[in-house]
């Protein structure tokens, strides 16, 4: 007897073990894995930057996954957002590899055990989703922009939200103590991180200026005046979203809602009001640290995108010149202008955005002097 129940317990550790096995080893279906290379034609579609692209069978409209450059050897995979019927230009709103291109050839798979790969052309891997045989059994793109992998059960393993770039669609959050934030890109054509950042906190949304050769950023501007959180209480996350006033859809908020704990609602803070619907809008932290909203208006072939709001402007109550480089790295700004630049003859009489000390050839005191600026207010 004792030897059957030792056999009998044998068999029923082994059938655990093989269905465990089997439940860990959930896989891709071969019919729904792919593999693209990057070659062949490029795209005739004007897109932003002004750069050359090469489009994937990968999108839910009006979302496509493409590879894009602005030199011939440096591809980024990106997901851009418009339609091709449309005059408008594409916008690139989530990236896999900033500031690691690819090459031509360029290989992008989703494979069996459930991993999303961009390789160079030998082999190197560029970027992964890091989800090899973790139970993944599908992907698609959502009709937010949210490109996701999920397991038998639907649960969301991976997705393209939690790694933003300087964008955020509608329905994106930034959490607090997480990677996820936004950072600039440095330039039209640099695509590599630059100098802004905006970082969910404890305490609220705060941006941030890195100036080049310092190792500490500088806090520029605070959403914490927008948002009337009961003391005591903890923030969670930042959600961007778009609010339908009315069940008849005739105006839109564009607006922040605030995760906070141990509060029965959430706090927000409103942009802008629009009379269409702005679901198809997106957030971005600009190059010059600024931030703008554009939205997307589907149902015209011409103009499809707005500026919907602006942060720094004339017309907001955040003045231009709290912009870190608003006016270069030795001017002053005044009414969100720039004064002329300083010069030995007083400010010239054109405004200047790129005003820089001047370069000396030795620090000998007889080197320097003050130079009166006539008309001139700031503090």
């Amino acid at each position: 007897m004792a030897y059957m129940h030792s056999v009998t317990l044998a068999i029923l550790f082994l059938c655990f073990q093989t269905l465990c096995f089997s439940f860990g080893q959930a896989t891709v279906p071969a019919n729904e894995a792919f593999k693209f290379v990057n070659e062949g034609e490029l795209g005739e579609y004007i897109s932003e930057y002004l750069g050359d692209y090469r489009a994937l069978s990968v999108f839910t409209s009006p979302f496509q996954l493409c590879f894009y450059n602005q030199t011939p050897t440096a591809f980024t995979l990106s997901l851009r957002m418009g339609l091709r019927r449309t005059e408008s230009l594409m916008r690139w709103v989530w990236e896999a590899n900033r500031g690691n291109p690819v090459d031509e050839n360029a290989v992008f798979s989703f494979g069996t055990d459930g991993n999303l790969v961009l390789a160079h052309s030998k082999g190197q891997v560029a970027w992964q989703s890091g989800t090899a045989n973790k139970g993944v059994v599908g992907f698609k793109v959502l009709p937010t922009g949210n490109m996701v992998l999920y397991d038998s059960k639907g649960t969301f393993l991976w997705q393209s939200f939690d790694s933003p770039t300087d964008t955020l669609l509608v329905g994106q959050s930034l959490r607090v103590g997480a990677t996820t934030k936004l950072v600039s890109r440095a330039s039209q054509n640099e695509n590599v991180n630059g100098p802004y950042s905006l970082v969910m906190e404890p305490k609220g949304l705060t941006m941030y200026y890195t100036p080049v050769n310092s190792p500490r950023p500088m806090p520029y501007f605070t959403f914490s005046q927008w948002f009337n959180i009961t003391k005591g209480a903890t923030i969670q996350n930042m959600t961007f979203q778009s609010e339908n006033e009315y069940d008849e859809g005739f105006a839109y908020r564009l607006q922040f809602a605030l995760g906070v704990a141990n509060y029965p609602y959430s706090a927000g803070g409103t942009f802008s009001r629009i009379k269409y619907n702005t679901t198809l809008s997106f957030l971005r932290l600009e190059m010059d640290g600024n931030i703008k909203i554009y939205t997307y208006n589907d149902k015209v072939d011409y103009g499809a995108w707005e500026v919907t709001y602006t942060l720094f402007s004339k017309d907001s109550d955040a003045s231009e010149c709290q912009l870190p480089a608003r006016c270069g790295k030795f001017g002053l700004c005044e009414d969100s202008q720039c004064v002329g630049c300083p010069s030995p003859n007083g400010p010239a009489l054109a405004w200047s955005k790129s005003c820089e000390a001047p370069k000396v050839s030795s620090c000998a005191a007889k080197d320097f002097h003050y130079n009166k600026l006539e008309g001139v207010d700031h503090f």
